[in-house]
């Protein structure tokens, strides 16, 4: 393929309810598309962080320079451009595996499209739907979480994941044990908000039988989370401490987890979390795949990596109208028992709807012409 054009479109979509977290609370997803143009088809991905850097140290604003200044003209550099020639083009930029992220896959995307081939048999995919599980935010107050995990039960959701903080923690997943009871798949995600000093504290989780806790305390402290791990019967989970395949299997050894979450944006794209599920799969480690609130464009290849064999465990791949009235794209629906489709048409599998993506663009730029 030759590059021939790049296009940055920055989109706002109000979300149906704040979605809070230990790091913050969204209201909007705010962030871009990248489209690019080859000289035989075009590609679409989504960056998946936010305007600003709370979750990780990428931004919008950020990610936009990165791009334009330094990785889009390593790839238009290249003699003949393919997707696996693009990271190690690419490599020479230290970090801001989200930007990278959004540009391999929409190259991939093109590059696909041109072969006609889906991009979950590209990666290896063994089914054509996923079970889908459900992310819900730190709240006001218990009832109202209860009623939330009441309407999400009733929808399908096959996992429920609670979002906990100091405060918000043992009172919660208690009063939803209780509700539900202990046949609900159950998990909880402290996005880094607690440290080693909080391990007793964290045992208390032990009694309600938790798929996993995930990424309790603060990012890429390894020797943390091994020796929390050393005092608790609930798996950890890693997630913002895996940035690629290497830490993966380091993390393994270290027992710093015993569940994976693969976030492709996070460890640079598909490509990489394709080898993140190898690592995790040889070593028999159960692993999911996790969700950044993605509009259509995000979520369809995330549903196409969840399809690999070594994803055991329901990931954050719900429905659009989990976070979104209306989606930029088609939308994705569960099917009766609590599934999501994998998209099976050329690339990642679905595109823009032109009339949406108009309504929810804030600007096109373009950061690249031949």
């Amino acid at each position: 393929m030759k590059l021939e054009r790049v296009e940055i479109v920055h989109v706002a979509i109000p979300l149906v309810t704040p979605f809070r977290t230990s790091f913050g609370t969204m209201t909007a997803k705010d962030t871009f598309l990248l489209r690019v143009v080859t000289d035989t088809a075009e590609g679409w991905s989504e960056f998946a962080a936010d305007p600003e850097p709370l979750y990780c140290s990428e931004f919008v604003a950020g990610a936009e320079i990165v791009l334009r200044d330094f990785l889009l003209p390593r790839a238009a550099a290249l003699p003949r451009l393919t997707t696996a020639a693009l990271a190690p083009a690419l490599a020479r930029t230290k970090g801001h595996e989200l930007a990278k992220a959004a540009l391999e896959t929409a190259v991939l995307d093109a590059e696909l499209r041109g072969h006609g081939m889906p991009l979950a048999t590209y990666l290896g995919a063994v089914r054509d739907r996923v079970p889908a599980g459900v992310s819900v935010g730190i709240k006001d107050s218990v009832p109202e979480l209860l009623d939330d995990v009441e309407r999400y039960l009733a929808e399908g959701y096959v996992r429920i994941k609670l979002k906990i903080e100091p405060g918000w923690d043992v009172e919660p997943v208690r009063a939803v044990r209780e509700r539900f009871g202990d046949d609900l798949p159950l998990q909880v995600d402290a996005n880094t908000a607690y440290t080693l000093a909080d391990a007793e504290h964290l045992r208390r989780l032990d009694a309600f039988g938790l798929l996993l806790i995930e990424e309790p305390m603060e990012e890429d402290n390894l020797y943390a989370h091994a020796r929390l791990q050393q005092r608790l019967r609930t798996p950890v989970c890693l997630d913002e401490s895996l940035h690629h395949a290497r830490d993966t299997a380091s993390a393994i050894a270290l027992d710093a987890c015993r569940v994976v979450n693969v976030k492709p944006a996070r460890v640079g794209g598909y490509l990489e979390a394709r080898r993140v599920h190898d690592v995790a799969h040889a070593h028999g480690v159960p692993a999911w795949c996790g969700g950044m609130l993605e509009t259509g464009i995000g979520r369809a290849p995330n549903l196409a990596l969840a399809a690999l064999p070594g994803f055991t465990l329901p990931g954050d791949t719900s429905a659009s109208s989990r976070y979104f009235a209306e989606d930029i794209t088609e939308p994705f629906v569960l099917d009766a028992d609590g599934h999501l489709p994998v998209p099976d048409g050329p690339g990642i599998g679905v595109t823009p709807l032109p009339d949406a993506l108009r309504r929810f663009t804030r600007a096109r730029r373009d950061l690249y012409r031949a």
